[in-house]
């Protein structure tokens, strides 16, 4: 296994481990199921045992990978139900941050978020994936975070972290890439006009575009 982390190493070994795992994640080089061989990924990296196993912890609180007793870690698999359950609990949220977050969007607010969703285009027309889902997440979150939020906020990028892996698979499809970008542009329309209503419309399709075709994913690769 070689796991790329781009050129900038964070500042700790724990945390070099930790973005090693994830681009492996969302590069889809490790997969739903995929047993995680930490002697691998620790030789990969150019680390020792101990911040692999620290890199699993926390991509074990967050739900990307899971410990079974006697086996080791392994890529989190979910079902369907519990896809839904994790957009129903998405959209509940994501409909209060991004009320509460809209009076706010200054104009620097918007240019940030106008910027992430270039960088998502940009990322579609390079077939940059892992690119593509760091920009999805400033674009979407962009438009979510205000003051006063801190506790929905982090419940949102929890259950947001769980569903990462399927997210990479979702945007291997050229069509669901293109769906996307034509998804921002509206969602970027709306939060210009500060149309509340419209806004989490726009978002309500979005997301319940991404669950239809996860749900698809799953039923063909059972």
């Amino acid at each position: 296994m070689s796991i790329e982390v781009g050129a900038a190493r964070p500042g700790t070994i724990a945390q070099h481990a930790v973005e090693g795992l994830r681009r492996a994640l969302t590069s889809g080089e490790l997969s739903p199921g995929d047993k995680i061989r930490q002697e691998e990924i620790a030789d990969s990296l150019g680390v020792s045992l101990s911040p692999v196993r620290e890199a699993l912890a926390v991509l074990e609180q967050e739900g990307q990978v899971t410990y079974l007793p006697r086996r080791g870690y392994f890529v989190t698999e979910l079902d369907a139900d519990d896809l839904r359950e994790i957009y129903a609990l998405r959209a509940l949220l994501e409909e209060r941050a991004a009320r509460r977050a809209l009076p706010l969007l200054d104009e620097d607010a918007l240019e940030r978020v106008t910027i992430a969703a270039r960088d998502c285009t940009r990322a579609v027309d390079d077939g940059d994936v892992v690119a593509e889902l760091e920009a999805n997440r400033r674009f979407h979150f962009g438009l979510l975070e205000s003051p006063g939020q801190n506790h929905t906020l982090r419940v949102i990028r929890l259950l947001w972290d769980s569903t990462e892996t399927y997210r990479a698979m979702y945007y291997n499809a050229p069509e669901a890439r293109r769906e996307a970008i034509a998804a921002h542009d509206r969602i970027m329309d709306a939060a210009r006009a500060h149309d509340a209503g419209r806004l989490t419309a726009e978002l309500d399709a979005h997301r319940t575009e991404a669950l239809t075709r996860l749900e698809r994913i799953l039923t063909e690769s059972h």
